[in-house]
């Protein structure tokens, strides 16, 4: 499916439903510059995903603000177009103070649910105060959702683990909604889920949808069994559906892409040609083998494994010395939670350790970016390198992995995927690899680095096949799809 198809789609098939999609993070943000507001779009995944999404249905996007210049250009609705130098769709902006950031965001969405779903180890942490903000910042997004409703029928796009109550309380005050959530991270199995202390409350709240999305069927595998050994349900394995209350949720699998088109059509072009020559001249990226990784910092991202096993690359190949630079590229996120800090210390000391060791006059073999880089730097990035490496403990899709592939508009280059991300079931043609393996992850950067070219183009060639036809459009379209069925009696 493309963009002309998925708009036709929802104005067919929505004709007297508004679209409204719901999340945390903002498409958009606008912050001071001095005397002058500029604009950025955030290093998130599902915001890379949704805007292609929403620019070509339009509708209206809710979302927390987080611009320290976003109050200063809404209208007195909280409102603004966007994208603001070709408006498509509005934005609506949910204001939360300090104390709701920290207990909602820093402490129940980032302490408790983000290591409760992905498995790396990290211990969750369960503080009924922030269990109490987290619900009253779902109830601030519903009373957003519900003013724009009103008594009108409407559906509703629900995002992630932010708003697993969302769905619940829309419908408590606007019956006539239909709700879809996408889950974008894993789903764990019972044994891990378990644990949570509001466990029930939170399954309660995301069986409030018509439709719960997951990246696979082993996500939607591991609700199902969660829910059925947490609530009295009726579990409708043949149709994957979960009765409770008089209704029913159906729980589908959607892997989630990106806009293939628009990002190898801008890989062709003379911006990225440019920004390429920048980034050349500016890190001294002239050797035979460039590695590139892309992460916001975070602990699921297997980082730190992954500058390990570059150190052992080095050691067991020192033929590769001064011929040889990884560029890992990602800005800090989540700082105000001790995790994170003190992930940023462990890798800024891992990388310059690696370059003191290994370093030949001006070479270095790590070259770590930290700030915020923009569409252009990051398709330049992937066009410079011979490999990617994407090496996440546990990761629920991992859209990088498919924007390199979408990159590479030479069909050339090497994926090296970990097998934990929901990528890996799909891009097969990648080189998988344990990240937990310091070893394995050396010998796939040895393998990458001296596949044939024949080889690169074939793999890369049936990775883009993938992703152009399981893109973006098409992952939205299957779920306007379904949802649409439940408009119809007996849907």
């Amino acid at each position: 499916m493309n963009k002309k198809k998925l708009r036709e789609l929802v104005a067919d098939r929505f004709q007297d439903y508004p679209f409204i999609v719901v999340s945390n993070r903002e498409p958009y943000i606008h912050s001071w510059a001095g005397e002058k507001i500029n604009y950025s779009r955030p290093a998130s995944g599902l915001v890379r995903a949704l805007d292609p999404v929403m620019q070509a249905c339009g509708g209206l996007w809710v979302a927390q603000a987080s611009g320290d210049a976003d109050a200063d250009v809404v209208d007195e609705e909280s409102k603004i177009s966007v994208p603001p130098d070709d408006p498509r769709y509005t934005l609506k902006r949910v204001w939360l103070t300090k104390a709701e950031e920290e207990g909602y965001y820093d402490g129940f969405c980032n302490q408790a649910l983000w290591p409760l779903c992905h498995v790396v180890y990290v211990k969750p942490r369960f503080d009924e105060r922030h269990w109490n903000t987290y619900k009253g910042v779902n109830q601030k997004f519903a009373d957003a959702v519900c003013t724009e409703i009103g008594d009108k029928s409407a559906f509703v796009f629900i995002q992630d683990y932010h708003l697993t109550l969302l769905a619940k309380k829309i419908k408590e005050c606007c019956p006539n909604v239909l709700t879809a959530q996408f889950w974008h991270i894993p789903w764990p199995d019972y044994e891990v889920f378990r644990i949570c202390p509001w466990k029930a409350e939170i399954l309660d709240g995301l069986l409030a949808n018509d439709l719960l999305g997951f990246h696979t069927l082993y996500d939607c595998n591991n609700f199902l069994w969660t829910v059925d050994r947490t609530l009295e349900c009726k579990i409708e394995r043949e149709r994957y559906a979960i009765v409770r209350g008089g209704s029913s949720t159906l729980v589908y699998p959607f892997p989630i892409s990106v806009d293939f088109k628009r990002i190898s059509s801008q890989a062709r072009g003379n911006g990225v040609a440019r920004e390429m020559k920048r980034l050349r001249h500016q890190y001294n990226l002239r050797q035979e083998f460039i590695g590139v990784g892309i992460d916001r910092i975070d602990y699921i991202k297997g980082i730190p494994e992954r500058l390990k096993a570059i150190d052992l690359f080095l050691n067991k190949n020192p033929q590769y010395e001064g011929r040889f630079t990884f560029v890992q590229a990602g800005e800090a996120s989540r700082m105000r939670v001790d995790e994170y800090k003190k992930l940023n210390e462990e890798i800024e000391e891992l990388a310059e350790d690696i370059n003191w060791r290994h370093h030949i006059g001006r070479w270095r073999p790590i070259v770590h970016l930290r700030e915020h880089a923009g569409p252009v730097t990051l398709i330049a990035l992937h066009r410079l390198a011979k490999f990617c490496i994407v090496s996440s403990l546990h990761d629920g899709m991992n859209l990088v992995a498919k924007e390199f592939v979408s990159s590479r508009v030479d069909e050339d280059g090497v994926l090296i995927l970990s097998r934990f991300t929901g990528a890996a079931r799909e891009l097969t043609e990648a080189l998988l690899v344990n990240p937990y393996s310091a070893d394995a992850l050396a010998d796939a950067i040895y393998e990458a680095v001296n596949m044939p070219q024949e080889e690169q183009q074939r793999r890369m060639s049936a990775l883009r096949a993938v992703v152009k036809e399981n893109n973006i459009y098409s992952w939205a379209g299957n779920i306007v799809s379904e949802i649409t069925k439940l408009m119809s009696p007996g849907g």
